[in-house]
C-alpha cells in the first residue's frame, strides 16, 4: 500500500513542477502556457485558467497524499524515538600489543 501511494506521489510531484514550469508568470518563465504554444486550440486567458485549475488540483492532491503518507508510516520508525534518549554503546578499549619474546639467554656467536 505504502509503495503504491509512494509512486503515485511522485507521479504527481512531477506533474505538478511540470504544470508550474509551463505556466507564465510575471518575468516570462519558460513561456510555454502561451496561445503560441497552444495553437489555435485556446487563447492566452483560457490557458492560463487551465494551468491554475490544473496546478490548484495536483497541489490538493499533492498534499493529501503527503498526510496519507505522514500518517501510514508515522509508527514505521525504528524503536528508539530519539537520538537524545539512546544510551551509548560501551566500547571495550583494544587489548595491548603482545610484547616481543626476550632473546635467548645462551651465548652469543662470534662475528668474523
Amino acid at each position: 500500500m505504502n509503495t503504491v501511494l509512494l509512486i503515485i506521489h511522485l507521479f504527481v510531484t512531477i506533474a505538478l513542477i511540470g504544470v508550474v514550469l509551463i505556466q507564465r508568470s510575471e518575468g516570462g518563465g519558460l513561456g510555454i502556457g502561451t496561445s503560441q504554444g497552444m495553437g489555435s486550440f485556446m487563447g492566452g486567458r483560457g490557458t492560463a485558467n487551465l494551468l491554475t485549475r490544473t496546478t490548484a488540483i495536483l497541489a490538493t492532491i499533492f498534499m493529501g497524499l503527503s498526510l496519507t503518507l505522514a500518517l501510514l508510516n508515522r509508527g514505521a520508525g525504528s524503536a528508539n524515538h530519539s537520538i537524545l534518549e539512546t544510551v551509548p554503546a560501551q566500547t571495550t578499549p583494544a587489548p595491548a600489543p603482545a610484547k616481543p619474546p626476550p632473546p635467548p639467554a645462551g651465548p652469543s656467536a662470534p662475528t668474523n
